[in-house]
């Protein structure tokens, strides 16, 4: 075993933005390739990003929501007094706005004295919904890349923005440095061709595309939007398509920037240069202050210089969808990856309780205005309850102005403040035991909008208004269906480039960072499921409780997956987790086993700091969803692949045999009795069983990740490098 000094140095030091390298020199690049280039600082000199690399980037803005409460006490406790640069973060109050609770309205204000005290810009609780913000106030803006402490962040790629999602204490440490780590996923091409049927949403689209390539086809991918039924796909429905490549998948999902955009913009800056007046303009009246984003300098600026892929660019797969084979899909009950078309359902008649038009998936004004359409002189369903949220105060007053929302009101719908509330699961107007809802939303995971036992379906606006009026999943009555394609002619293609084995990994070996455990020990715990996302690891409910402690989260961990789980974990540990470790000793603790897009889902981290609170150092799974991954790097908690070892526990203790089945009579978590080792300098993973030794290999980690291993995590590795700036 070698082991090298620490030499994986964070610096603070101001630089700008990389230099391109000259281009007689330079690789083929995707079009999200290029603006992270544009991005990333401290490249070596002519260094090329393409998809893989590990990056530092110093993005436009990053936003945080109510979660900014603990990122000001990450802040905070890394010893950092100063934000970097005041006008890179943005502060938008929008998931628990119907809180009306003291302690709520105390942490509500707070966040807002902080924004003051450092000049961050700040939007109060009703303002609306963070990504809505961004977009309607220009942080999120073609040619840039702008990041979000949340998972939905991918919608800014609607207006050709790199959007993608950090988690919190990568927030701590862009407001303390600039800066943050990134690495670049995979990119991936989705290629629509044709024109979408009359009465067919770019929502039909998402979420066909979701049950479709339903394989983990653009897992942590970067999706790039193209092909020649683009331009017919309103920025409106290109928002919401890229907002929901989060529940595909993908880490970013990106359209291109091109005149349907540009037109779009200018007909907002020309609704921002006459803003205050209400006579026609007059050259004697001086204009208007320019907005600091939206405005015409900035527009010019990209139409001046476009910004596209290379014709060579590199992409791991290419699907191909033709958008005039398409009829209206709902997804669900309770998963995205299943998507039936609108006619198959309707035959069933399935009777709801509720339903949404909320979300910033399909809560703009054009989505209102659909649903207004629909329910014209029409009253909402006995029985049914129909919630509305505005995705912002602006969209709000737009919807109002058109007569709209007054449309919606008379047909029985409740308001809601605009923000996320059923979305997220709070505040009124959740599914309870045994109800079914239909949502515009983007998400139905199992207990997402409420009760564990209610069905959640997910479709366009307009098909969530006729539900609400018939009290069934309907579609609307000015839907001709008979001059839709066959529900079941859709043409697709999916195509992939060669990758690697992952036997390969046998022949990897790292050298050792001093501190970092050349060996991880423990117990195997198998969770024989796939796609177990973070509000099955980390209930929903708690995520917004900011005094919970370690020692709290721990007691709770996998509560919506497996409530036996803390206990069970608690039992097998030989020592207390939080049991200090001599230098050379392995680190011992459960070894959890998970199957493929562990953590998929929302980006609160607690998910990762319960599992490791409880007693589990590292996870090995199939794959892993990347925010979730994010996490637990940044805060010390190991993730290796293994898709071999899941494999053979698969077959040996999972239901039939088959992944995603849950265990043998019900098992949520299985205990084999196995016993592993897995060695950090050469990623050979051993395990001792009943029926004799087996042997698996994993990519070890590198130093980077030790690094913050030893910190204890990325909060801990920004205030080393503080710390070493004032020394």
């Amino acid at each position: 075993m070698h082991r090298i000094s620490r030499r994986w140095r964070l610096t603070v030091t101001s630089r700008g933005l990389a230099t391109l390298a000259p281009d007689s020199k330079r690789l083929p690049q995707t079009y999200i390739e290029k603006i992270v280039q544009k991005y990333a600082v401290d490249l070596p000199q002519g260094k090329t990003v393409r998809a893989g690399d590990y990056v530092m980037i110093r993005p436009e803005h990053v936003m945080s929501h109510d979660n900014t409460g603990p990122i000001i006490s990450k802040f905070k406790s890394i010893g950092a007094t100063s934000i970097h640069n005041p006008k890179q973060p943005v502060f938008t109050l929008d998931h628990d706005v119907q809180n009306k609770s003291d302690k709520n309205l105390k942490k509500y204000a707070s966040i807002e004295v902080f924004a003051r005290e450092h000049g961050v810009d700040f939007y109060p609780a009703g303002r609306g919904i963070g990504h809505q913000i961004l977009v309607e106030e220009g942080y999120a803006f073609p040619h840039t890349m702008t990041v979000a402490s949340d998972s939905h962040s991918n919608m800014y790629g609607g207006v050709g923005c790199v959007g993608t999602p950090i988690v919190r204490t990568d927030g701590a440490a862009l407001w303390a440095t600039g800066k943050t780590w990134w690495q670049v996923p995979r990119m991936v091409k989705v290629e629509l061709k044709g024109r979408l049927p009359k009465g067919v949403t770019g929502k039909d689209v998402i979420v066909a595309l979701c049950g479709t390539f339903n394989q983990d086809e653009v897992l942590n991918a970067a999706i790039e939007f193209v092909g020649d039924g683009i331009p017919s796909l309103g920025v409106d429905e290109r928002l919401a398509i890229a907002n929901m490549t989060t529940e595909w998948g993908a880490l970013a999902g990106v359209f291109p920037v091109d005149p349907t955009l540009l037109k779009w913009y200018d007909g907002i800056i020309q609704k921002l240069e006459t803003r205050t007046f209400n006579i026609p303009m007059s050259l004697s009246i001086p204009a208007p202050p320019e907005h600091p984003r939206l405005n015409r300098r900035r527009l010019k600026s990209i139409q001046n210089s476009p910004i596209s892929s290379d014709p060579d660019a590199y992409y791991s797969a290419h699907l191909t969808f033709d958008l005039s084979t398409l009829v209206p899909h709902v997804s669900g009950p309770n998963s995205v990856k299943v998507s039936t078309p609108l006619p198959v359902l309707e035959e069933k008649k399935i009777p709801i309780q509720k339903a949404y038009l909320v979300s910033c998936t399909n809560s703009r004004a054009s989505d209102l205005a659909a649903a207004a359409e629909v329910m014209k002189g029409q009253f909402v369903a006995p029985g049914v309850e129909f919630y509305v949220a505005a995705a912002s105060s602006n969209v709000q007053a737009e919807s109002e102005r058109r007569g709209d929302w007054d449309t919606l009101v008379a047909a029985g719908a409740k308001v809601l403040p605009a923000g996320c509330g059923p979305c997220i699961g709070l505040g009124t107007g959740l599914l309870e035991e045994g109800e079914t809802g239909i949502s515009a939303t983007n998400r139905n995971y199992k207990g997402r909008m409420g009760h564990p036992k209610a069905q959640a379906y997910l479709a366009s606006p307009a098909v969530v208004a006729a539900s609400a009026i018939k009290g069934y999943i309907a579609s609307p009555e000015s839907l001709d269906q008979a001059a839709l394609p066959a529900y079941d002619g859709l043409k697709v293609s999916y195509s992939a480039a060669p990758t690697s084995s992952a036997s390969s990994a046998a022949d990897e070996t790292v050298e050792l960072i001093e501190g970092f455990p050349s060996v991880f020990s423990g117990p195997l715990l198998f969770a024989p499921q796939d796609n177990l996302n973070t509000d099955g690891i980390y209930p929903g409910k708690y995520t917004y409780q900011d005094d919970m402690t370690l020692e709290q989260q721990a007691k709770v961990v996998m509560e919506n997956y497996d409530p036996t789980f803390a206990a069970t974990v608690a039992q097998l540990l030989p020592v207390p987790a939080s049991a200090p470790r001599a230098a050379g000793e392995p680190k011992l603790g459960a070894v959890l086993v998970a199957g493929y897009n562990f953590g998929t889902g929302s980006s609160r981290e607690q998910a990762a700091t319960a599992l490791k609170s409880a007693g589990v150092p590292i996870v090995l799974a199939g794959s892993f969803g990347d925010i979730f991954k994010r996490n637990a790097i940044n805060n010390g908690l190991v993730c290796m692949e293994c898709p071999e070892l899941v494999s053979d526990l698969t077959e040996m203790y999972a239901k039939g045999g088959q992944r995603g089945q849950g265990g043998k009579d019900g098992k949520l978590t299985v205990e084999p009795q196995w016993n592993v080792k897995v060695s950090m300098t050469d990623g050979t993973v051993s395990v001792e069983t009943p029926e004799g030794p087996r042997t698996y290999h994993v990519k070890p980690v590198g130093a980077s990740v030790q690094d913050l291993w030893i910190c204890g995590g990325l909060e801990g590795y920004v205030l080393r490098s503080i710390r070493s700036q004032t020394q």
